[in-house]
């Protein structure tokens, strides 16, 4: 395929519909979040993923999982990690079994913000969804999302 290829062309702009796509929402629930809750959309993100783990074999994430959840590098999970710590949403501790490793669980603070937080998070993704829609480019994208069966 050459770069003017019409398959390749289609890639691209189809690429670029789903990063439009990924933007608006992004951006639409990043304000409810911030000025319902004081939360940007990635600390919200690394709440939830947090909130799942449990004590089982298995439970606990090590840091890269966690960067790799939130979509962001260690170095940056770190770094906002340490930000809802400093807040009290988060604590540290040195794992059992292994004294290199590092766990980080959700205080009951962070449980409770997380809780009066998912109902907005969840109103305004649907809001972004359905403001979305109405764009004949992203109309299919919407629907996509929308028929994705994702395991709990």
């Amino acid at each position: 395929m050459t770069a003017t290829d019409p398959a390749l062309t289609a890639l691209s702009q189809s690429w670029c519909a789903l990063s439009l796509l990924h933007g608006r929402i992004e951006a639409h629930i990043e304000r409810a979040l911030q000025s319902g809750h004081g939360l940007s959309v990635r600390e919200y993100s690394l709440l939830d993923v947090l909130s799942r783990q449990h004590s089982g074999t298995g439970g606990h994430l090590q840091m890269k999982q966690v960067a790799d959840a939130v979509v962001l590098s260690q170095s940056a999970t770190t770094r906002l990690v340490t930000r809802l710590e400093d807040r009290g949403l988060l604590t540290r501790y040195l794992c059992d079994t292994d004294r290199r490793g590092i766990y980080t669980d959700v205080t009951e603070a962070g449980l409770a913000l997380l809780d009066e937080a998912r109902p907005t998070n969840d109103t305004a993704l649907r809001a972004a969804l359905d403001e979305a829609a109405k764009n004949p480019e992203l109309a299919p994208l919407v629907r996509t999302v929308e028929a994705l069966k994702v395991p709990a």
